[in-house]
């Protein structure tokens, strides 16, 4: 039972703590312009949206009145679900075990002192995503904390089917898109007989408890994710105008329909008039900025075409020296990685220009890390390139 305690102690710490680290360090985005939080309304949620398959394995144990803890043998199971919300989801899955227990005195019970057996459990569960529930739906948050609730039927070796209740906590990190990986806690409860178990007469329980720590994968299918309505603003209703309003609103129409009238005129005047040939110089001027993808220094093929034209049009004109500028998110990553992918973005481009015919010498290079964020609020406008 102290070894039970244990296990739960410090999953229950290491879940709390990651809740805390990721939750707060990843709400960025989330946000509006004022600093709230933002939840919801969402768009309607079809009915192939959103589903998901989860497959998984690990240790588990009973106890219960009389019983000594014992770590029994595998468990597994397998479930699909659907998020009705970002917040709220459904599943319905099936799980088996092949367990142990030793029971505290052998004189109540001896032959069944070491039992063995198998149980399956066909089970619905509610699922409550915790962090997107307080720090707002983010897709690609890494770390989401789920408690969740189950009820379905229990059925051990030949006993027959009963109702189970249990509850779980799931420690879910995302790997991609479509894949998470998840370490699941969970406790159900089945009355003791039909475990076979002898209770002693002083035992205040008659239920015997199962747990289970599995780790396994789910697989996220169909459309994913959830897209928040676009705000509207309400309608402005006015008040009853005044007469001196309502002429003063008259004399503004006369205005501009004699402003109409007059650029009706200029136009026609100008489709008579004839062509005329104009020349003119056009000046390309510095600085020039290029934009990368998150964690990356490839120049995408609409930033080399931009380059290519910096390139002919200024560079290729003059004999001036240019400053390459790297520059990375710093709401992104942490400051060392930040200041590689920077400097690596600045020395890609420079690359790039040499490679074009430019003397390396008059192209500098300088690695701005994520110290000079010029470009505020969207945060990726900063995983850029500036030429001056």
């Amino acid at each position: 039972m102290k070894s039970l305690k244990t296990i739960f102690g410090a999953l229950a710490v290491a879940g709390l703590l990651t809740f805390s680290l990721n939750a707060n360090a990843q709400e960025n985005g989330n946000r509006d312009e004022n600093g709230n939080i933002v939840r919801g309304s969402y768009e309607s949620n079809k009915f192939w949206d959103n589903w998901f398959l989860t497959v998984g394995a690990g240790a588990n144990a009973t106890y219960g009145p009389g019983l000594d803890f014992k770590i029994g043998g595998l468990g597994v199971q397998a479930s699909v679900g659907k998020w009705i919300t970002p917040t709220v989801g459904l599943r319905f899955g099936y799980s088996g075990v092949k367990n142990a227990f030793d029971l505290k005195s052998h004189r109540w019970n001896s032959q069944m002192a070491d039992s063995e057996f198998d149980q399956h459990y066909v089970h619905f569960d509610v699922l409550w995503n915790a962090i997107d529930a307080i720090w707002g739906y983010k897709e690609t948050r890494f770390y989401k904390l789920i408690p969740y609730l189950q009820a379905g039927y229990l059925r051990v070796q030949d006993s027959d089917n009963e109702w189970g209740l249990g509850a779980g906590l799931i420690n879910s990190f995302r790997l991609g898109k479509h894949v998470d990986f998840f370490i699941d806690l969970n406790i159900n409860v089945g009355r003791s007989e039909i475990y076979n178990i002898y209770e002693y007469p002083s035992a205040e329980s008659k239920f015997a408890r199962l747990t289970s720590l599995q780790a396994g994968f789910t697989i996220n299918f169909g459309k994913t994710g959830f897209v928040r309505h676009t705000s509207v603003a309400p309608a402005v209703v006015p008040l009853p105008f005044t007469l001196d309003q309502y002429n003063a609103l008259q004399d503004r129409v006369n205005a501009l329909e004699a402003e109409n009238a007059a650029l009706k005129n200029e136009i026609a005047a100008l489709k008579n008039r004839a062509p005329e040939v104009v020349y003119r110089d056009v000046m390309i001027a510095s600085p020039a900025t290029l934009y990368f993808d998150s964690n990356s220094s490839k120049l995408s093929v609409r930033e080399k075409a931009h380059l290519d034209f910096y390139i002919e049009n200024v560079l290729a004109k003059t004999s001036n020296e240019v400053t390459v500028y790297g520059h990375a998110d710093k709401n992104t990553g942490n400051e060392a990685i930040n200041t590689r992918i920077a400097g690596k973005r600045a020395d890609v481009v420079k690359d790039y220009i040499v490679s074009k015919g430019i003397d390396a010498n008059r192209v500098k290079v300088e690695n701005c890390g994520d110290k000079n964020n010029q470009f505020g609020n969207p945060f990726q406008l900063n995983r850029c390139v500036v030429i001056k």
